[in-house]
C-alpha cells in the first residue's frame, strides 16, 4: 500500500496520479500529489517504478496501514528500490524509449 510521497523529493510532475490505476492521488497546484485514497491502493507499484526521482514508498504490505519514517526509507536506499530491482532507474527501464507507456514521462516533462 503507498505509504509516502516524500515531499523533500517530490518534483511535482504528477506522473503518479497520471498512472496510477486506481486514482489514490490528487495532484495539488504548486504541491506534491496527496495520498487521498489510501485505501484504494492496490500495492502494484507503478507509481513508485515511474517516479523519476524515487518520491515515492509503496509498502509491499497489501491492506496495512504502516508508520514509515522518510529519513530512514531514504538513509537505507529503500526509496526507488523496486524499480532498480526491475531494472528501472529514474522513471525508466533500459530500452523504454520504445515502451507504448513512453508518453506518460514526456506528458510531466520529465525523463526522455
Amino acid at each position: 500500500m503507498i505509504e509516502l510521497v516524500h515531499a523533500g523529493r517530490c518534483i511535482e510532475c504528477d506522473i503518479c496520479v497520471r498512472i496510477c490505476p486506481r486514482d489514490v492521488f490528487d495532484a495539488v497546484a504548486d504541491d506534491v500529489p496527496v495520498i487521498a485514497r489510501k485505501s484504494d491502493c492496490q500495492t502494484c507499484f507503478l507509481c513508485e517504478i515511474y517516479c523519476p526521482v524515487d518520491a515515492l514508498y509503496v509498502s509491499p504490505r497489501v491492506g496495512t496501514d504502516e508508520a514509515v519514517d522518510p529519513i530512514a526509507l531514504e538513509e537505507s536506499g529503500t526509496l526507488g528500490s523496486y524499480a532498480r530491482a526491475l531494472g528501472w532507474k529514474r522513471g525508466r527501464a533500459a530500452g523504454t524509449d520504445q515502451d507504448t507507456t513512453r508518453h506518460l514521462r514526456l506528458l510531466g516533462g520529465v525523463g526522455g
